[in-house]
């Protein structure tokens, strides 16, 4: 095990993991400081705390007539309601279970009606672009990137009311940009949607850490989100919503849990009779203590203060935005504009610097944890760094060269104390002044540390 600090970092809401210390190339250890949280967000300490509590009387769900069974049961069916209650559901709307954002999005893509066509802006995570493209009775349309809320709301109109055939349709949009942090306009678009009789599921995996989503309020007619982005790193996730697609389609995953009855028919075939509720779509063993975090983290969210915790991340924004500015050659990236407001992710590029390289000096050197790379928005990514040239490739060293054209992100939450953003702002500050003090070197696709630096 990683040795651990023995200070608290203070930090609105304790995360485990806030007092490992990680050893650095040129000597010593530091605290990590954890900055990547876009991608995957420690558990909250109430959430480990509620977790180990369980554990021992962890039982099957809805297949066991023991006590762990029915407490676990129990547990379950509360988690649910629990996720429906903070994400502001309609009366009538269910919450799904699943293993993340992206299991939730291919799973609504696999009940859509015949013949939907899907909407998407290209400057979508991935995995809202590629689930809906696989079936042959569904049309899938790429909108360009909008450079203004205002303009999104603009093409989507345009796309659907020129729809042929006129059929049943959906829109699929990020809350908050992976990449950029930028919100969109959810309420907006969700009306421009229904306006031309499409439905819109919000991909909030980027929003719901950091800001109160309400089903209810927006007008979407689903959400998805991750556990692992939402301080519940255990392995689930959520679609919640509407339920008539999802009743009359075939079941996603097909196995025991998902059926009222199965027998054999008269000529040896299966007959088999789906759950009407949300059982139809969770087959298999059911993830409870992936349920139970993602609720227990909705509970610790409410408590804290869901406008407080976001006025403070604004503040810790706004300290490392200027901060960035004030190191030369850092050119942020944005699509909605340097003033468009946004959650606590932003991504940038540094002149004379490979991203990879970069960032693996600020793990190695600084003890930094950052992302550098393409974040799984591909088209969107590439075309902002069209904008923004300046990087520069093969500064990782021999033998291959670590990927030119990609940028470097830095993203925070609950758990993020001041001294991390100021760490970074220092330690990007002297990488781009004085250079890195270690060589790096290529190794399956990533920079390494080498020796250092003659």
């Amino acid at each position: 095990m990683p040795a651990t600090a023995t200070r608290q970092v203070a930090a609105p809401l304790p995360v485990l993991g806030h007092d490992v210390l990680v050893p650095l190339v040129t000597g010593g250890q530091v605290p990590y400081a954890a900055l990547d949280y876009a991608a995957s967000a420690p558990a909250l300490r109430r959430v480990w705390d509620d977790v180990a509590a369980y554990a021992p009387y962890y039982g099957s769900v809805h297949r066991g007539a023991g006590h762990l069974s029915q407490l676990s049961t129990e547990l379950f069916e509360n988690s649910r309601a629990t996720v429906g209650e903070f994400l502001g559901c309609r009366p009538g709307d269910e919450v799904v279970f699943t293993r993340s954002t992206t299991d939730s999005l291919n799973l609504l893509a696999a009940v859509l009606p015949p013949g939907t066509r899907v909407f998407a802006f290209e400057s979508e995570h991935h995995a809202a672009l590629l689930p809906w493209g696989r079936r042959a009775d569904t049309a899938v349309t790429w909108l360009d990137a909008p450079r203004s809320p205002e303009r999104a709301v603009e093409a989507l109109e345009r796309a659907l009311a020129a729809r042929e055939p006129y059929g049943p349709a959906l829109v699929c949009v990020t809350g908050a940009s992976n990449v950029t942090g930028e919100l969109w306009p959810v309420r907006e678009l969700a009306a421009a949607a229904h306006a031309h009789g499409a439905r819109i599921v919000l991909d909030a995996a980027q929003l719901v850490p950091h800001q109160a989503v309400d089903v209810t309020a927006l007008d979407v007619d689903w959400v998805a989100f991750s556990g692992h982005k939402l301080y519940a790193p255990f392995g689930a996730g959520v679609l919640a919503g509407r339920t008539d697609w999802l009743r009359r389609a075939e079941p996603y995953l097909a196995g025991g849990g998902a059926t009222r009855r199965v027998a054999r028919g008269a000529a040896g075939e299966p007959v088999v009779e789906w759950h009407e509720t949300v059982a139809r779509h969770e087959a298999g063993s059911p993830n409870v203590i992936g349920a139970y975090a993602i609720a227990s983290a909705c509970r610790a969210l409410t408590a804290a203060g869901p406008g407080r915790l976001a006025a403070r991340e604004q503040a810790l924004l706004a300290r490392l935005r200027a901060g960035l500015a004030e190191v030369p050659g850092v050119r942020e990236i944005s699509l909605f504009g340097a003033d468009a407001p946004r959650v606590g992710v932003v991504s940038f590029v540094v002149d004379g610097w490979n991203s990879s390289h970069f960032a693996a000096a600020l793990s190695a050197e600084y003890g930094i944890g950052v992302r550098d790379g393409l974040f799984c928005a591909h088209p969107l990514v590439r075309a902002l760094l069209a904008e923004n040239s300046g990087g520069a490739a093969g500064e990782c060293g021999a033998p291959d060269e670590a990927p030119a054209a990609s940028a470097i992100r830095v993203s925070f939450g609950v758990g993020t104390p001041e001294e991390h953003i100021d760490r970074f702002v220092r330690a990007a500050g002297e990488l781009v002044t004085r250079g890195a003090r270690w060589t790096y070197r290529t190794e399956g696709g990533r920079c390494v540390p080498e020796g250092p630096v003659a």
